[in-house]
């Protein structure tokens, strides 16, 4: 908690969030508290669900899953022109509003410009929710010792955000795997990079925006699109 309000100072200094966003916080007799402006928005899962059956294939569904894609990565990019990484891409860290927009929360793993020695970070960063979990990431994960901190770069971000918008639009995760394997046998599978096909299991055609999704999948970071190009890309 003390982390994650050390980067909501951190992230509200340079722009990149609303001073209105963080109320305040503190410590009192049981540990410690975090007060966060209220987002009256509903989780991504929940918000796209129309999406994911035959009904979804018409003009204003379309709008939305756009818009919701365009203004993610558009919190996104503002991020990323900070020298941060959000680190924690994940469906239940999307809400989105009743007017289609997206509001990102939980920075607790969020990753800054490069730490060095005695940087202060509290919590070695080693991934997050593991079907979002970058390939690069996962193979550092997995070749480093527990309490390593792994560095996550803003391409970790966009290949969490196509995987999200894979998984909310299909109603599959992005990468296949059986459900009953642990965490570092799902983290191996996910290195490897292959992903299913999105055209084999999209729920109707959106040329647009299968190409954008495919893209932020590609398993070499170099090869994915910028949050800043993603924004006029959907």
């Amino acid at each position: 908690m003390a982390q994650e309000d050390d980067h909501l100072l951190h992230l509200t200094a340079v722009g990149v969030l609303s001073p209105d966003y963080r109320v305040g916080a503190g410590a009192w007799g049981g540990g410690r508290w975090l007060a966060v402006n209220w987002i009256d928005g509903a989780p991504l899962w929940r918000a796209v669900a129309v999406a994911r059956g035959p009904r979804g294939d018409c003009a204003p569904v379309r709008l939305r899953l756009a818009g919701i894609a365009r203004t993610w990565t558009e919190h996104l990019a503002r991020m990323h022109a900070a020298g941060w990484s959000h680190a924690d891409v994940q469906p239940t860290n999307t809400l989105v509003t009743h007017d289609g927009h997206t509001a990102v929360i939980d920075y607790a793993l969020a990753c800054g410009p490069s730490p060095g020695p005695g940087d202060g970070r509290r919590v070695p960063y080693r991934g997050a929710l593991t079907h979002t979990t970058a390939p690069e990431l996962a193979a550092q994960i997995l070749d480093t010792p527990a309490g390593t901190h792994v560095q996550a770069q803003p391409s970790a971000d966009i290949w969490s955000l196509g995987a999200s918008l894979f998984w909310c639009w299909t109603g599959l995760r992005p990468v296949a795997y059986n459900g009953d394997l642990g965490r570092p046998e799902k983290l191996a599978v996910i290195a490897r990079g292959a992903t299913i096909a999105l055209s084999d299991v999209r729920p109707w055609p959106f040329p647009g925006f299968e190409d954008a999704v495919t893209a932020c999948l590609a398993p070499d970071p170099a090869d994915r699109p910028t949050a800043k190009e993603l924004t006029v890309a959907w």
